[in-house]
């Protein structure tokens, strides 16, 4: 079957798989929307998709460098290319709290469960604002053990762009003096803007930590720069040397 058709044919996979949680969505908005359960329908979601993807597209992932990870709440710092590590990390690192756009609680009946599950909801057109909501929101799920994501290019980002970090991440750093671990991700070459159209492995790899209260100049150097020798695995050979 021809790519693009395997990608329509996971189009109409993906809603009729989202369709399915209409209902349980009726039943814990009935419940109250309990927290534990809301997390689990919406893993179970992303798990749904991710296979859909393996199945339909052939569009697979591997982990590399798990060990860095620590036991204990930590700061992960990614970077963006597609729209697939907004849903994967709810599934690779169970109960994180990701830090995502409101643009995605506009998804029909996806937004409710995103509202309510891990996520870490800001606006970006209100910069002050969103910054706030951050550090709060990440301040108050450490709090309960929980790890957090954060995609500090703010938006999605082409396979061969260098990497450029928006200023804040430094803040919530600073705050939340925990372990960072950087992750470096090559899923736009499979799934850039719009519909996934390309089978392969996408890799997501999990690099050194850094320790909790580094200088902001540091500590930026270390993850942006961490990240971005990564990603050129991955970059053509003239993109990398036009950095």
């Amino acid at each position: 079957m021809a790519q693009h058709a395997r990608s329509l044919l996971f189009v109409a996979y993906w809603t009729a798989w989202t369709a399915l949680f209409v209902a349980p969505l009726v039943v814990l908005a009935l419940a109250g929307a309990p927290a534990r359960p809301v997390r689990t329908a919406a893993r179970l979601w992303a798990r749904g998709v991710l296979a859909g993807l393996h199945g339909i597209v052939g569009l697979r992932y591997v982990e590399e460098g798990r060990e860095h990870i620590p036991n204990e709440p930590c700061l992960l710092v990614a970077n963006h290319q597609s729209t697939w590590e907004t849903l994967a990390f709810l599934v690779l690192v169970p109960d994180v709290a990701i830090v995502a756009k409101r643009e995605l609680l506009a998804i029909p009946v996806v937004g409710w469960f995103l509202r309510r599950s891990p996520m870490i909801v800001i606006d970006r057109a209100n910069g002050t604002q969103a910054l706030r909501a951050i550090i709060e929101g990440s301040q108050a799920a450490v709090a309960a053990g929980r790890s957090v994501l954060i995609f500090p290019e703010g938006t999605r980002g082409r396979a061969g762009d260098p990497l450029q970090f928006k200023r804040g991440v430094e803040l919530l750093y600073g705050r939340l003096r925990l372990p960072v671990v950087p992750v470096a991700v090559n899923s736009g070459l499979f799934w850039p803007r719009g519909m996934a159209t390309r089978a392969g492995t996408i890799v997501v790899s999990y690099l050194a930590a850094l320790a909790p209260g580094l200088p902001a100049a540091e500590f930026l150097r270390g993850t942006e720069g961490a990240i971005d020798r990564e990603l050129d695995r991955w970059r053509p050979a003239d993109a990398q040397g036009r950095r």
